[in-house]
């Protein structure tokens, strides 16, 4: 009974042969998931990560939302500007009303025809174009900064797409109401009608 057979003795071995192969392929799968894992910074290191370089991320974004947020704004009052000098705004309005009222107590019974229609309707018209403008002209420098302001932040900071997009079309009802305002000033565009 103290003796083994080959029979016994091969499939001892074959099942030492298994066993190993099996501890071996537990190791390797075990040494892969070691190796994907990532081991997640402890509060106790208060903001360094391993390498101990300081990681202020949260402080970062906080401040790239609030440069982000005032450009936003700047570019959407930029395009808000630009529009009121196009369609007329209150103030211009009531510039020309006030225009006219001077025009009509300062013109005497006895002027031209050609002198009264100035002073009644042109300067109106005038001072509608000046305020029209000056917002075509706060369009276009607001609009200017927004699309200027990234180059003299901090360096690497991207400018969101929408927002180059709103300066961009701010700064191009600017332009548009500057060139128009200029031509209406100058009576070149819808001049006054002749008196003859």
């Amino acid at each position: 009974m103290g003796t083994k057979t080959v029979d016994e003795a091969g499939a001892e071995t074959g099942a030492e042969a298994t066993e190993a192969k099996r501890d071996e392929e537990t190791v390797d799968v075990t040494e892969k998931d070691a190796k994907d894992q990532v081991t997640p910074v402890s509060e106790e290191t208060d903001g360094v990560d391993a390498d101990g370089e300081d990681s202020d991320l949260g402080e970062i974004v906080e401040e790239s939302r609030s440069a982000g947020v005032g450009l936003g704004a700047g570019a959407v009052v930029s395009v808000a500007l630009g529009l009121v000098s196009l369609t007329g705004g209150w103030i211009g309005t009531v510039a020309a009303a006030r225009q006219t009222l001077v025009g009509q107590l300062e013109t005497a019974s006895s002027a031209s025809v050609a002198d009264q229609i100035q002073a009644v309707y042109g300067d109106a018209w005038q001072a509608t174009a000046l305020w029209a403008g000056l917002f075509a002209l706060a369009a276009l420098v607001t609009g200017v900064v927004v699309l200027a302001r990234p180059a003299f932040g901090a360096p690497g900071r991207v400018q969101a797409p929408w927002i180059k997009s709103v300066a961009w079309a701010g700064v191009t009802l600017g332009v548009i109401g500057l060139l128009l305002a200029v031509l209406k000033y100058t009576d070149a565009l819808l001049g006054l009608p002749s008196a003859s």
